[in-house]
């Protein structure tokens, strides 16, 4: 049973990586989100141990580790404010450079920041006309 879940988680992260090394933004976020998916099973493979609730007085018996179930519930919130995050941004990024691929996006960047290099250019000579 712990390699079904090992091959699963495995085979989620494979998927996250390949999405996150797309050049599509929001594929680049879906693998984010298949990859914090990977480790919450991961986690709560971990514990794969069936008992009974560790709830005072104890029960004779198997007890489940509470410990590995209340990290996957921290994984799993902590995967959705970055996903809300990462959304977010791509949602931003799409507004000022109307574009979701990088590549479009890293070529408008460097075309910016020439023309805020060329301005920085002409206002230094300004000054320094201005010293002379």
């Amino acid at each position: 049973m712990t390699l079904i879940y090992a091959l699963a988680a495995g085979a989620l992260f494979g998927i996250g990586a390949y999405l996150v090394m797309r050049r599509d933004l929001l594929r680049v976020v879906l693998g984010v989100v298949v990859i914090s998916q990977a480790a919450t099973l991961t986690l709560m493979a971990s514990a794969l141990g069936f008992g009974a609730a560790p709830i005072y007085p104890l029960p004779s018996g198997a007890i489940s580790d509470p410990l590995s179930q209340a990290m996957a519930l921290t994984s799993v919130v902590i995967g959705l404010a970055t996903t809300a995050l990462l959304l977010v941004l791509v949602l931003r990024v799409v507004d000022v450079f109307r574009s979701q691929g990088l590549d479009e996006v890293a070529e408008d960047e460097v075309a910016q920041e020439a023309t805020l290099d060329a301005e920085h250019a002409l206002g230094h000579e300004d000054e320094e006309a201005a010293a002379r």
